[in-house]
């Protein structure tokens, strides 16, 4: 039997989810190409302008819209998980869809700011899922880091959204100009002094149990620390459509699709020289898919890029029901992965 496949209470402790090396390239690694690419595009005048198409195909195609389908693997393309909670993965997508329409039907408006609030809940969910992950790999379970590390991690993406709902309107949304509410810079002035304190508590006291008692969590603090320099800087030092799409977008995107794999291929089980060919093919079925949903989004809704999805063919007098449709995938993703990574599933990561 391996260490993955032991009960939670079982395994053995670990500062890492999955190794050294997948977490830094992971976790540190995707912060580092998000800010890398925030770098390339400040001298060419990218912060200035609407995000290139190169980096939508880049970030949103092959990464935001892909590691949706990711989720297939750990439940539609695994019939074992299947088995096990039918009514779940059958009825989340049928009842995305119809209440889908009802909502569509009556304001798309509504439809839209909807889906922008659940995709919010869902990006700040799955950084703190990813602390609650290290705890729990860790063992810890003292009530005060808890508290320290569950306010940290939401602090450093709840604030960045503050300030982003303060200072309404920015160039740049989340789907669509206007799917936000404009909220008092009251709330940002009580949040600000709050975010700053909480983090440097943070920061000093993870410093303290490294130093003093040996007790390092380099993959959690990474998590921590890069969520908040990558929001920070997305959101609120830069109000730039590409600033916040390459930060938002790709510490998002590939860690679960990172996350996904290891648990579907068997991760450190496998032998290096297997993990190429899985990988391509991970990839080519996520990315196929995520493609085919672009093209009946673009061909069908948008009509903005032809040269890559060809001419239109959707009549709006057919939105009503194809939006709602095609935002299946995205609203079952947000709401599975609030299920299908509990600490008491059968994840090898927890």
């Amino acid at each position: 039997m391996t260490a993955s496949s032991l009960p939670a209470e079982q395994r053995p402790r670990s500062r890492w989810l999955f190794s050294p090396q997948v977490d830094l390239w992971t976790f540190l690694g995707s912060a580092v190409v998000a800010l890398g690419l925030l770098a390339v595009g400040a001298p060419f005048g990218l912060l200035e302008s609407d995000s290139p198409e190169w980096l939508w195909i880049g970030a949103i195609l092959m990464i935001d819209v892909a590691h949706v389908y990711s989720t297939g693997f750990r439940v539609y393309f695994d019939r074992v998980e299947l088995r096990r909670r039918p009514w779940l993965y059958g009825l989340t997508p049928l009842l995305a869809f119809f209440v889908g329409i009802a909502i569509y039907s009556e304001t798309s408006a509504g439809f839209w700011r909807i889906l922008a609030y659940l995709a919010v809940f869902h990006f700040v969910r799955q950084q703190y899922g990813w602390v609650a992950l290290y705890r729990s790999r860790a063992g810890e379970t003292g009530r005060l880091g808890y508290w320290i590390d569950t306010l940290a991690i939401y602090m450093a993406t709840l604030y960045p959204l503050i300030h982003w709902h303060s200072h309404l309107p920015r160039n740049f949304w989340w789907f669509l100009d206007g799917d936000f509410q404009k909220l008092p810079a009251v709330f940002e002035n009580i949040a600000c002094p709050f975010y700053w304190c909480i983090l440097s508590l943070y920061f000093v006291r993870s410093a303290y149990l490294g130093f003093a008692h040996g007790r390092w969590s380099p993959g959690k603090d990474i998590v921590v620390m890069t969520t908040a320099v990558c929001w920070y800087v997305g959101i609120i030092t830069f109000n730039s459509d590409y600033a916040f799409t390459v930060t938002n977008v790709i510490i998002h995107g590939i860690p679960y699709m990172v996350l996904v794999y290891w648990y579907r291929c068997g991760g450190q089980e496998q032998p290096p020289s297997r993990h190429l060919p899985k990988i391509a093919s991970f990839l080519g079925v996520v990315w196929m898919l995520a493609y085919l949903e672009e093209f009946l989004w673009d061909s069908g809704v948008w009509n903005e890029r032809s040269w890559l999805f060809g001419p239109a063919w959707g009549q709006e007098n057919y939105h009503f029901v194809l939006v709602p449709l095609l935002a299946v995938p995205q609203i079952t993703h947000y709401v599975l992965d609030g299920f299908i990574w509990k600490r008491q599933s059968r994840s090898g990561v927890v």
